[in-house]
């Protein structure tokens, strides 16, 4: 993504120059119409006027009204679009993601919105469709969910010692390159095997620890892995410190910045890490610009995010 001379390249410079809403506006304008000329959302049609006093725009061909907003995530919010493009910086560059009570704070809302905001960027931070990785890969698995030693004592009543309380984690990573992680329904071999056969290409080499999910892949790929139950954590090149290094950032984020992650949401937290991550290469700006990018054409309601509509 090119930028201008003016763009902002650091926080400061950003929450100034976005508290213009022109600014704003031109922001969004150009990563929603790279051209420069702006066409109707709904039939395509180059005939657009502006609308008299409203900051919209009419097409004449289909006669429907839209604005910079619509079929994004920004759609139906009440909040000024100055706000909405700090928060993107904030999530987008922050290490160790931020909190929704630090977001609200920060952005003068209340939780509750700045939690309903933050869901909707991270929506724009979801990699839809990701490339097989082709190199020299690390697979492994983790499990995300609290301890159960710190639940009250009504809820270890409640939920006998033998069931699974957390959420299996599978994640693929490149060395030097992109990581791929997903909520799985389990740590299951065959659940296990499908992921990784979805996202690390037959040409790849591919190391795991000794786990028996990874064991057949070897007919599949070029597979090496280390023993971990013996204390071998690395062999030469074989290891899978880059996969633990990710799931080591992913924990922090979780256990340090967010505290609680209900298992039904963390798939949209693994999006927030993954995207820091796959974009740790690129500049404040930069991982900005996709954000931006990435914010158009996706929206997500309050229903879909509280499961009160699919």
């Amino acid at each position: 993504m090119t930028h201008t001379e003016n763009q902002p390249k650091t926080l400061l410079e950003a929450v100034t120059y976005y508290s213009d809403n022109a600014h704003c506006v031109e922001h969004i304008k150009k990563h929603y119409w790279p051209g420069g000329e702006v066409c109707c959302v709904r039939c395509g049609s180059l005939r657009v006027k502006d609308v008299k006093n409203r900051p919209q725009f009419r097409c004449l061909d289909c006669k429907y009204d839209f604005s910079i907003r619509t079929k994004t995530i920004f759609e139906n919010s009440p909040l000024p679009l100055s706000k909405w493009l700090a928060a993107m910086w904030l999530m987008a560059n922050t290490k160790n993601g931020i909190s929704s009570h630090e977001l609200g704070r920060s952005l003068g809302v209340t939780q509750k919105t700045a939690w309903f905001l933050s869901h909707r960027i991270r929506l724009a931070m979801q990699e839809t469709s990701p490339k097989q990785l082709t190199e020299v890969c690390e697979a492994d698995e983790c499990y995300v969910g609290g301890s159960r030693k710190n639940w009250s004592n009504k809820k270890r009543a409640a939920i006998p010692q033998a069931l699974d309380h957390k959420t299996p984690v599978v994640a693929m990573v490149e060395r030097g390159g992109k990581a791929i992680a997903n909520v799985v329904k389990d740590a299951q071999d065959e659940t296990i095997q499908t992921e990784v056969r979805k996202y690390v290409a037959p040409e790849a080499v591919l190391f795991t620890d000794d786990a028996r999910a990874y064991k057949s892949l070897g007919s599949e790929y070029w597979h090496m892995s280390v023993n971990h139950s013996a204390k071998e954590y690395g062999r030469g090149m074989v290891s899978t410190n880059t996969v633990e290094g990710f799931f080591s950032l992913l924990k922090r984020t979780i256990k340090g910045t967010h505290i609680h992650v209900a298992p039904y949401h963390l798939d949209r937290y693994l999006d927030d890490q993954t995207f820091r991550y796959n974009e740790r290469k690129s500049n404040d700006a930069g991982r900005f610009d996709v954000v931006t990018l990435q914010s158009i054409g996706r929206r997500l309601t309050w229903k879909q995010l509280t499961g009160k509509v699919v």
